[in-house]
């Protein structure tokens, strides 16, 4: 037998061996790479005749003929304009026009403000709980007992997430929607583009508010949602009034509201479509400065009257429907207004009895309110004139207000709002792209990660490093008085908690208290709810959280004096001291026969030992 024949032998052998043992060896020769195939081609737009549409929507054309978008087609943003334009005869609307509120609509045209709002700033913490030790509120839970931003309360972060962001909250939806997974958290464009690409709802087949999940709690609203989106913005009454021609009003059912959203901050919440004036959407921002003649800059009428807002009624069936507010110039305060601020957006009590308080449905409008104040005139709104109180706190059983992010009645006033600073030029500078092109970045961050073009534009002798410095000194500084505002404030509960226990206070003695306690709370939660810590204007921050810490003092030692241990003094290192002929400080008591303290030299003494224990009452 030949060697090749022996060679062929040995190898079908040793094959049929590795075959048996289930080994099997595939050779594959590389292939080319070959790009994928490009995307079918969408057939072009077919435009319609706008003067058609014009017969009937004669509001629009003022706004569409006059504009820098005259010569886009209604189309770009109708879909199925033709075919409604075919189908309408009179009030009867045949196909109603699909108004297309994707971003990508917009991208068309200005595609560099589009990509740079779908970045994903990776410096900015995603789920960062603001009551974590290292952030800004550590005694938050127990300040703010008894209403769900306990239970998830975090830092913000890119733009692009803050509807989907609002949804898996724990404080929302009892844990109904969920990310798809973890890798999905950090997907901007996917969530900009459309939430329920990186969203899911554990039980798509109902639509009540129930808990999915232990510790989570259903206190989001659709007035909540208003200022997270305006998909709805064609189908809710101005101020989320009841209405049969509206599909959504305040009451709606949160979760349909929810499944009917898609998309963050659209693009017409600040740039209206048809025309590309400077606008405002929100019902709330518009009502408080027209309607109740707030005016833009309610501190200052002079600025008001160089920036003016104008109420453009649109009307449904021949009767008024929705509003949208028109500015004399584009002014970023306003635009991000209809966001940053405090309002209310829940349900709450009514405090017009002092001894009574009741319950405010979404269907009172005062669970849709731009308060448009600063925190030194927010109780005078919120309380004297709306009557208004946002929820019961779960230690003392005090009615308290719960801040949201006031940060543009924190900025009226400060050194950089007096200077003519807006919120674009320190979180949307203008940026030099590649091409040379200027834009107006949307990417909507932090001046600490684009000093170059923020700070360092007024700035001009600082370092990047020295203005990063700066900066942390304000912060540093205000988040030293948040703690210690805190610190006296969760002390002030608990001698609250120790004189509904003792007794020996008065009704009368409480009820000052709890106002001291909603003061308290008011002039320290304004700063953990802004997003600045204190930087958008120091001054004030300052001035508040110390007002929040003499409210607390004065709230102890109030309660100390009724219960008789106001002037109580430790007996350690005191013993053999001669008593004082008077009181020499707020921790003495007077002396009592044969120089005596009169209730004994210590607390304990004349309390017992569980008088220093916090007490929670038991919840009737």
């Amino acid at each position: 037998m030949k060697i090749s024949e022996l060679l062929g032998r040995a190898t079908l052998g040793v094959a049929a061996a590795l075959f048996a043992l289930g080994v099997q060896a595939r050779v594959e020769l590389p292939k080319p790479q070959m790009p994928p195939p490009p995307p079918e081609k969408a057939p072009p737009l077919q435009p319609v005749d706008g003067k058609k549409c014009y017969s009937c929507h004669e509001d629009i054309e003022d706004f569409h003929t006059k504009g820098r978008h005259a010569t886009v087609n209604c189309v770009h943003c109708h879909d199925n304009a033709a075919e409604h334009l075919k189908l309408a005869k009179g009030k009867n609307w045949g196909v109603r026009p699909n108004t297309n509120k994707d971003h990508r609509a917009c991208a068309t045209c200005h595609a560099d403000q589009y990509n740079s709002f779908v970045q994903t700033n990776l410096e900015s913490k995603a789920r960062h709980e603001k009551a974590d030790p290292k952030s800004v509120s550590p005694r938050f839970d127990k300040l703010i007992d008894g209403f769900g931003f306990t239970k998830e309360h975090n830092e913000p972060r890119s733009h692009a997430f803050m509807l989907v962001d609002q949804w898996a909250v724990d404080r929302a939806f009892g844990g109904r929607m969920q990310w798809k997974d973890w890798t999905y958290i950090n997907q901007a464009e996917l969530a900009a583009n459309g939430a329920w690409n990186v969203m899911r709802d554990l039980d798509p087949s109902t639509s009540d508010q129930r808990r999915f999940m232990r510790q989570t709690v259903t206190a989001v609203n659709p007035v909540c949602m208003n200022c997270k989106t305006q998909d709805h913005i064609l189908d809710w009454k101005f101020m989320g009034d009841k209405d049969p021609r509206a599909r959504w009003d305040r009451t709606s059912s949160t979760v349909e509201f929810a499944r009917a959203m898609s998309h963050p901050i659209n693009c017409y919440m600040c740039h209206d479509p048809h025309s590309t004036q400077p606008r405002v959407v929100r019902d709330a921002l518009i009502n408080a400065v027209v309607d109740r003649k707030l005016g833009t800059y309610p501190y200052d009428p002079e600025k008001s009257k160089k920036t003016t807002m104008t109420k453009v009624t649109f009307q449904r069936d021949g009767r008024d429907f929705r509003a949208i507010g028109l500015l004399s110039r584009s002014d970023s305060v306003l635009m991000c207004a209809q966001c940053h601020v405090e309002y209310t957006c829940g349900t709450g009590w009514d405090c017009s009895d002092p001894n009574n308080h009741t319950p405010v449905g979404m269907d009172d409008r005062r669970t849709n309110l731009f308060q448009w104040a600063n925190v030194f005139d927010y109780k005078s709104v919120a309380v004297d004139q709306y009557k208004f109180k946002d929820y019961k706190h779960g230690w003392t059983g005090a009615y308290l207000p719960k801040i949201q992010h006031p940060e543009v009645e924190v900025f009226w006033g400060s050194k950089h709002e007096r200077a003519g600073v807006e919120c674009k030029d320190c979180h949307m500078p203008k940026k030099k792209l590649a091409n040379g092109k200027t834009l107006t970045s949307h990417a909507q961050k932090s001046p600490r990660y684009q000093i170059k073009e923020t700070c360092l534009t007024c700035h001009k002798d600082w370092s990047e490093k020295d203005a990063i410095y700066h900066i942390d000194s304000i912060q540093n500084y205000t988040r030293g008085k948040i703690m210690k505002a805190e610190h006296h404030l969760s002390d002030f509960i608990d001698w609250i908690n120790r004189a509904q226990w003792s007794g020996k206070v008065s009704e009368e003695i409480l009820a000052k208290a709890y106002d001291l306690q909603y003061d308290a709370t008011l002039f320290w939660e304004w700063w953990t709810a802004e997003n600045s810590v204190g930087f958008h204007n120091p001054q004030d921050a300052r001035e508040s959280l110390t007002r929040s810490i003499d409210a607390s003092l004065e709230g102890i030692n109030m309660i100390k004096k009724a219960m008789g241990v106001d002037m109580i003094t430790a007996r350690v290192g005191r013993e053999k001291a001669s008593p004082p002929a008077q009181p020499v400080g707020p921790n003495v008591l007077p002396p009592g026969p044969a120089g005596k303290p009169s209730a004994g030299t210590r607390a304990v003494d004349a309390l017992g030992m569980d008088a220093w224990k916090p007490f929670v009452p038991v919840k009737k």
